[in-house]
């Protein structure tokens, strides 16, 4: 069933990605529907319009997502056109395939119900607080971002039925254990491998290199060769995680757990078994053979042809209404004993029984006290932080100086050495703090009169730093002779590294004409003992070339080149694979990376269909 991969996907799956696309949507795609009584378009999908303030929403939020990934990088992006071209055609694509999605799920008519909906809103961890929906964050975020309930609401409802279209796509949500085995036993494998080594740095011992080259490249490269700026600072930290709190009583602790048990509620479990057979008369015959007392384990074992399940006794585990497969819902099992009708799934049948059930039920406070208490104790320090960072804002904007800040906060301000943009202090290691002590707004070029002018706070995973900037050298170029024998190296370096390639090319190639233990002997190197690789161990240049390479066949080792680390060449003998022996645990890790692999696929698919059938009419875009 390994090739059904695209006909399939997860439910749990399926329920994130709403959480996802709706987030998503709050950024972008709700914001939008202020701007669609706008008459000028630029896309029409099947008649509808996608109107440039559309484009122009979606992009603008597209590129402030990609400055905060970038940071200081992000300044090449803007200046070069061809980049923001890519970027905003990957935008339209994406409102393009949003609109034909859209489209098709109305045309087949899917409907959501509002209690759904309802459901929806509440799982949406955006709105949780300590763990659970809290309605004041709700109302925060929805004011936060201009969004009103029932435009939130209809977006969800929008997204809910993209996931049921796909769910009806798929065909079924149902994996069998065997398919995950064989994926896992894939994924687990390890490979065979003996390597041979060629030193880059012994060639570049080799080579020879003129005063007139290393001119050459410095008058060539000679802004590689700039000294960056440095600052040195003074600033505080104030962390949220080390403001102490009084400690909290068992009783608060109490009134919380019984103010909100039902957060505390584990919810009922249903142990099923399961039955795969070819056809549906063999089907119908083992369910008559268990109503007439033949056990389940013993049909399970004789009869299934999903040997995994059929070695278990046919037990696939426990699970809770949500993360129960359709099929096993509609088979509507109720009670102990109880087995379902036949159910066609691809080109089997597969028989439900209901196992065994635990009830609902209530997590002793003794279970939860210390979650709790942790939470309250977060909660408490989190206030604090607030009121401090409040406190220490108002000076902050009175421009008064860092010792004032220390007075305010009860805090030891820290000086630093001199640093760089790229080799800041571990504790200020943040993008945006690095971005904001070398913008050019904060620092004077030419001389640093008023310190106090350079202060500034900054937020960050419930961190604030008071930052004054008390120093500064500026980039400049080096000379020639203070970065000659840098140059020197390098040059080197490179013809070795063009060297160790043609050996590398040759190397391969003797080995396909049979040649390959005469010139390994010409160049004196020799393989390794045997090692063990696979996906499980870190990765690097050697495991990921090895895990692509082609199997060995008939007991012939394969061959391929690569460069580690140190981009020494690297000869890698493929010897043999091992298929991997994946436990229950790594089973049930394992499925859901399958299953999204699967819906990814139904996906892609989807998409590639709907493109092929639609009619886009794409207008000016300037």
């Amino acid at each position: 069933m390994i090739e059904n991969l695209c006909k399939r996907k997860n439910n749990f799956l399926i329920k994130l990605l709403v959480v996802i696309i709706i987030l998503s949507l709050i950024l972008t795609g709700i914001m939008m529907s202020n701007f669609n009584n706008h008459i000028d378009k630029v896309v029409e999908v099947n008649g509808q319009k996608i109107t440039k303030d559309q484009l122009q929403q979606a992009f603008q939020q597209e590129r402030q997502l990609l400055q905060e990934y970038l940071g200081d990088r992000f300044s090449e992006v803007v200046g070069n056109k061809e980049s923001i071209n890519l970027l905003r055609d990957q935008v339209l694509d994406d409102l393009i395939n949003n609109e034909l999605i859209n489209q098709y799920a109305d045309e087949l008519r899917f409907s959501v119900s509002d209690s759904r909906i309802e459901q929806a809103i509440f799982s949406m961890p955006i709105f949780f607080k300590n763990g659970h929906f809290d309605s004041e964050k709700y109302r925060e975020i929805l004011n936060k971002y201009n969004i009103s309930a029932d435009t939130l609401a209809e977006q969800i409802r929008k997204n809910i039925i993209r996931v049921q279209l796909i769910k009806s796509l798929a065909g079924t949500e149902f994996v069998l254990p065997s398919e995950i085995k064989t994926y896992a036993e894939l994924f687990m494998q390890e490979r065979e491998i003996n390597t041979a080594i060629l030193f880059l740095s012994k060639v570049q011992e080799k080579q020879s290199v003129s005063e007139n080259e290393v001119k050459a490249y410095y008058n060539k490269n000679y802004k590689s060769f700039i000294s960056p700026e440095q600052v040195k600072i003074s600033y505080v930290k104030i962390d949220a995680s080390s403001i102490p709190v009084e400690k909290i009583p068992d009783e608060e602790v109490k009134n919380f757990y019984k103010k909100n048990i039902k957060n505390y509620i584990s919810p009922e479990q249903k142990q099923y078994g399961l039955i795969q057979v070819t056809s549906e008369n063999e089907a119908n015959s083992i369910i008559d053979s268990f109503k007439n007392g033949t056990d389940f384990s013993k049909l399970a074992i004789e009869k299934s042809t999903d040997k995994f399940t059929a070695n278990n006794k046919g037990i696939i585990g426990w699970m809770d209404f949500e993360s129960t497969p359709n099929e096993i819902i509609s088979a509507n099992l109720t009670k102990k004993g109880q087995i379902s009708k036949a159910i066609k799934s691809n080109n089997n049948y597969i028989i439900f029984l209901l196992n065994d059930i635990k009830p609902e039920e209530i997590k002793p406070f003794e279970q939860v006290k210390e979650i709790i208490k942790n939470s309250l104790i977060q909660d408490k320090k989190n206030k604090k932080f607030n009121q401090l960072k409040q406190k220490i804002s108002k000076a902050v904007n009175s421009n008064v100086s860092i010792s004032n800040i220390e007075n305010i906060s009860g805090l030891k301000s820290k000086t630093t050495s001199w640093f760089g943009r790229n080799n800041p202090p571990i504790e200020l290691n943040f993008q945006k703090v690095v971005n904001k002590i070398f913008n050019d707004r904060l620092i004077n070029k030419k001389e640093l009169k008023n310190i106090n002018s350079n202060i500034f706070s900054f937020d960050n995973d419930k961190k604030t730093f008071i930052i004054n900037i008390i120093g500064r050298k500026p980039e400049y170029i080096q000379t020639f002779y203070k970065v000659k024998q840098d140059i020197l190296n390098l040059v080197k370096r490179q013809k070795a590294s063009l060297e160790l390639k043609k050996e590398g090319d040759k190397i391969l190639s003797a080995f396909k004409n049979g040649n390959g233990k005469r010139i390994l002997e010409e160049l004196k190197i020799k393989f390794t003992g045997k090692q063990y690789v696979s996906r499980l161990i870190p990765q690097n240049a050697i495991v990921n070339t090895t895990m692509k390479m082609v199997p060995p066949v008939n007991n012939n080792p394969t061959y391929d080149i690569t460069r580690d680390e140190s981009e020494n060449l690297v000869i890698i003998k493929l010897n043999k694979i091992i298929f991997g022996k994946p436990n229950s645990d790594e089973l049930n890790q394992l499925s859901n990376e399958y299953q999204n692999a699967m819906y990814s696929a139904v996906n892609e698919m989807l998409i590639s269909s709907l493109r092929q059938n639609a009619k886009i009419k794409i207008f000016n875009l300037e």
